[in-house]
């Protein structure tokens, strides 16, 4: 049984909330239990298939993916955010932002749609691309669509009956979690993941302008809870709220503010990871055209002797060289290479 229902009827007697508390205080939650459980044990099923078949898979993927994916998800559900989120706004504000950013961040950088593609069987493989590539899933993750559901699924959450049902509703509660945390991962995990997930326009540059304008469009959601007239659930939170709470207006401001600083803070290492993966790309591009350039100025040895030499040159074969590449192809890169030459 999920613990909304024991918090729900034991808010009057809920202790005032310190600091130890905060650290101390959880609750079980089934439903998110066995999310948990399930993504924990299909990731490192996924690690151990690839690893076993030769293969390598980054400590750092799994560390992301374990502690501030699924840990995140635990801290957000079961934890005194979740103790208190029915008797105070800020932990239930708190409690969202980690559903729908933090936790989604640390999934995207485990790169669970990789793994699968490299421990699956061929066409097990073949199903996931094919459900990646479907009409539905590429309408979802498009870039701006992803970014608008997050922004309406916040907005929603809010500024509708949805929370304050919620906060009656058991069942509700736990499907506005998957809500929140589904719109996120929407969003997150096709910029970050290595697999072909997005449109081929959407390079690194292309990513991280997203990442630094999704930046900005998740700091409205805080910012219109901090300063709105009126109570989100109000009725509630004025029913419920305990004596040693905060004024409810004020509880409120607290959970906008919360919101604004933990979406900022996100965006920082979200848009560091873009980077580091355009960084990567570079360095492997850049290495492969070094090969092909090496390849392409190899001298090869003239099977004749060229008519009409001039005086005192060698009678033997004479050493020429291929046209490089860049002289014949015509793309961009060949044109960039062509202007460095002719500057030189």
């Amino acid at each position: 049984m999920s613990g909304h229902a024991t918090a729900v009827g034991a808010v009057g007697s809920l202790p005032e909330l310190t600091p130890a508390r905060a650290l101390g205080s959880w609750q079980l939650d089934v439903p998110a239990l066995i999310l948990i459980a399930v993504l924990g044990g299909l990731y490192g099923w996924g690690v151990l298939r690839v690893r076993r078949a030769g293969g390598t898979w980054s400590p750092g993927r799994t560390l992301a993916f374990t502690l501030l994916g699924l840990g995140g998800l635990a801290v957000a559900t079961m934890s005194s955010l979740a103790v208190y989120d029915h008797v105070l706004f800020w932990p239930a504000a708190v409690q969202n932002v980690l559903l729908d950013l933090i936790t989604p961040l640390g999934l995207a950088l485990g790169d669970p749609l990789r793994l699968a593609i490299e421990a699956l069987p061929g066409k097990g493989a073949g199903r996931v691309q094919k459900v990646m590539s479907g009409r539905v899933v590429r309408l979802l993750t498009f870039p701006l669509v992803s970014t608008a559901l997050v922004l309406g699924t916040e907005l929603t959450v809010y500024f509708t009956p949805y929370f304050a049902t919620a906060l009656r509703v058991g069942w509700l509660h736990e499907l506005m979690y998957l809500h929140l945390l589904a719109a996120g991962c929407l969003f997150v995990v096709p910029v970050l993941t290595r697999e072909e997930a997005l449109p081929k326009w959407c390079n690194h540059p292309v990513r991280a302008a997203l990442v630094f304008l999704d930046g900005i469009i998740d700091a409205v959601p805080g910012l219109v809870v901090m300063t709105h007239g009126t109570l989100i659930a109000g009725a509630w939170y004025l029913h419920h709220a305990p004596t040693w709470s905060p004024d409810v207006q004020h509880d409120q401001q607290i959970g906008g503010g919360a919101m604004l600083s933990i979406a900022e803070l996100v965006a920082l290492p979200f848009l560091l990871a873009i980077l580091v993966q355009w960084a990567r790309a570079e360095r492997v591009q850049a290495a492969a055209l070094d090969r092909r350039l090496d390849r392409d100025l190899t001298p090869v040895a003239s099977p004749v002797s060229a008519p009409g030499r001039a005086e005192g040159a060698s009678d033997g074969a004479e050493a020429v060289r291929v046209r490089p590449w860049w002289e014949t192809e015509q793309n961009e890169v060949a044109s960039r290479i062509r202007r460095q030459h002719g500057e030189d």
